[in-house]
């Protein structure tokens, strides 16, 4: 099948997936992880009707965007690991990053986007299940509340949501109690009246779980392999 093949029978599924839940279609972002794939990929997926997309790494995306930096209207989510040590460059060539787990590398952010003079949209990566193979932050710990407590200060950065990778086993069911919870934390938050604090957006359900993802609130879904294909294997 096709890109744009891939890409209509996601949808449909995602429809499917968010009126069993009584959900609305409208409401849940479909963001394609092209990590490894080439411009060529992004421009085939965009001639299709996607403007959402997702990489994982600073250098591998900045190698790509001089070919696609012609899609203005698309939007290029970073949404692996960061180093620190690479923020400015993240500001540079992405409209956002998805997966922030500390204070430090929150700051380092809001500096970048300062002299660049914009807003930038994070989302904070949690770690549900503790894995010591993952980064982001713990829902429960010091510094998760001293990053709600940052935004007010950070005035260059718009906390708009939270992100989480649940633990990956072979039953997409296994699944719905981290996403489950991610919900609940953001429910929690949003009770607390925080200043600078409007997370909306929950970041969760990858190709092999989605549609659970969906039915437990998850307001964008970030797929790969169900759009492009098995990733090319490295030489």
């Amino acid at each position: 099948m096709t890109i744009a093949q891939n890409l209509k029978a996601v949808r449909e599924r995602i429809a499917a997936a968010a009126r069993r839940a009584g959900r609305s279609p409208d409401d849940i972002a479909l963001m394609a992880v092209t990590k490894t794939f080439g411009p060529d990929d992004i421009r085939a997926a965009y001639d299709a009707g996607q403007r959402l997309f997702g990489e994982n790494r600073v250098q591998e995306f900045a190698g790509k965007f001089q070919a696609v930096r012609d899609l203005t209207d698309a939007g290029f989510h970073m949404i692996g690991h960061l180093q620190t040590n690479k923020a400015a460059k993240a500001v540079e060539v992405f409209s956002a990053v998805d997966s922030v787990d500390s204070v430090r590398l929150a700051e380092k952010l809001n500096a970048a986007a300062a002299t660049t003079r914009k807003r930038l949209p994070i989302l904070i990566e949690l770690n549900l299940g503790g894995e010591e193979s993952k980064t982001g932050v713990n829902p429960v710990s010091q510094e998760f509340g001293a990053l709600l407590e940052a935004a007010a200060r950070l005035d260059h950065l718009e906390f708009r949501g939270l992100m989480t990778i649940p633990p990956l086993t072979g039953d997409p069911q296994a699944a719905r109690p981290y996403f489950r919870r991610l919900r609940e934390i953001r429910d929690r938050i949003a009770a607390r009246n925080l200043p600078s604090i409007r997370l909306a957006t929950l970041s969760t359900g990858m190709s092999h779980d989605f549609e659970v993802a969906i039915e437990e609130g998850s307001t964008c879904v970030r797929l790969g392999t169900a759009i492009f294909g098995e990733r090319p294997r490295k030489a």
